[in-house]
């Protein structure tokens, strides 16, 4: 019996060292592309061949991309906006639709079981189609071109809501809260204080969703920013293709630049990201 568990854990992990490795190349390739000239990156699919060691140039690797990257396209400006877009979107996001949530859950008020049906209808609502309506909104707002018009919109989007609506749901107990209230604490004082800890594995995983969703986000930033000068990093890394010819190297560690910080921002919150996407699933 144990051998059979000792061979099966084999061909389990043997499975999964494979797949790691599978998911790991497209990664392998491009840290080498962009450590290539964009003559080496056409020529050689990994690192460039040379009489080096295991058969590898080492003398033609090179940093020139990521110089060039933060020297003559100063990347970094673009880069600084997406983190200021990416933390405030992501930080408004997950306190106002932690209140959504709490007020569908917790609060009793005239008209709530239709507003939880409008944000249900409003989830399965695709998102292009509000582009040119809120375009237009945007206009007459006065708001394109600014930071403000491209982070209103999204600020409490349906997803979130119903997400901590069901979290509080299943999470926090309505006798805890009645507690709260018979010892005299007001609604403000009870969700800061005793609600958002409890939710705090979904507050993780919903500010990852968030920020990455910003981060990545290219169509909305083209459509309301015109000026360079406001472009995130999504649109920067776009306007480095050529108009005549590609540098694919270059882009290469433009794409390891972008990816970067969301990377650490996972490894910093994997714990809460796995907690929140799971809290929900068993009520208790």
């Amino acid at each position: 019996m144990e051998n059979r568990k000792a061979a099966a854990n084999a061909i389990v992990y043997t499975l999964l060292v494979v797949f790691a490795i599978i998911t790991l190349i497209p990664f392998a390739h491009m840290l080498a592309g962009a450590l290539k000239t964009k003559f080496d990156y056409a020529t050689t699919l990994f690192l460039p061949a040379g009489d080096g060691f295991l058969g590898i140039g080492w003398d033609r690797i090179t940093l020139d991309n990521f110089r060039r990257l933060f020297g003559e396209l100063a990347i970094g400006r673009a880069m600084l906006n997406s983190l200021f877009l990416s933390s405030v979107h992501a930080i408004l996001t997950v306190l106002f639709c932690s209140m959504g949530g709490y007020a569908l859950s917790k609060l009793r008020f005239k008209g709530r079981e239709f507003v939880t049906t409008l944000v249900l209808t409003a989830l399965i609502i695709p998102g292009p189609l509000l582009l040119a309506p809120g375009f237009q909104l945007l206009y007459q707002l006065g708001l394109l071109n600014t930071y403000t018009g491209l982070l209103l919109p999204g600020l409490t989007p349906a997803f979130g809501v119903f997400l901590f609506r069901q979290a509080m749901l299943n999470g926090v107990p309505n006798e805890l809260i009645e507690a709260a209230r018979i010892d005299g604490a007001g609604e403000a004082r009870i969700f800061f204080e005793l609600v958002l800890p409890l939710v705090r594995p979904m507050m993780g995983a919903f500010l990852m969703i968030s920020f990455m969703g910003t981060w990545n986000n290219f169509i909305n930033p083209q459509i309301v920013l015109q000026s360079p000068d406001l472009h995130p990093l999504s649109v920067a890394l776009n306007n480095l293709k050529g108009l005549y010819g590609t540098d694919y190297a270059l882009i290469m560690a433009g794409t390891i630049v972008s990816i970067s910080p969301v990377m650490c921002i996972f490894l910093l919150l994997q714990r809460e990201f796995i907690a929140g996407l799971t809290g929900g699933a068993v009520k208790g």
